[in-house]
């Protein structure tokens, strides 16, 4: 599976941006999506994933309320509608495409096996 994300900026705080990621080369529908992100000085962490259907989703509390994982099977994509964005915000984001069955796993990055090359997503104060 390969995945292209796209979508990230500049914006200031209380902005939005939508990230975008599309896939190619595998059955989209068979897999849970995710996004992770990652600051300079930081380790990868989780975002927000979504099942295969989009019946379920999971968010960090860090982003819940102003964060909106959706995927839209017929167009392989997954997108993360990013509200009130902050500069805490400013990161590579990834998306990354799982066949983890057990939600609990859906947060951590080794349960993807693959992954897209990243956008930068930059929030000024």
């Amino acid at each position: 599976v390969q995945l292209q994300a796209s979508g990230g900026g500049l914006v200031q705080a209380g902005g939005s941006l939508r990230l975008s990621c599309v896939a190619s080369g595998g059955t989209f529908s068979s897999y849970v999506m995710g996004w992770f992100r990652q600051a300079p000085g930081r380790e990868r962490e989780f975002v927000a994933a979504i099942s295969w259907s989009g019946g379920t989703t999971s968010y960090a509390d860090s982003v819940k309320g102003r964060f909106t994982i959706s995927r839209d099977n017929a167009k392989n994509t997954v997108s993360l509608q990013m509200n009130s964005l902050e500069p805490e915000d400013t990161a590579v984001y990834y998306c990354a495409a799982s066949r983890a069955r057990i939600p609990y796993l859906w947060s951590e990055s080794s349960s993807y096996a693959y992954w897209g090359q990243g956008t930068q997503v930059t929030v000024s104060s």
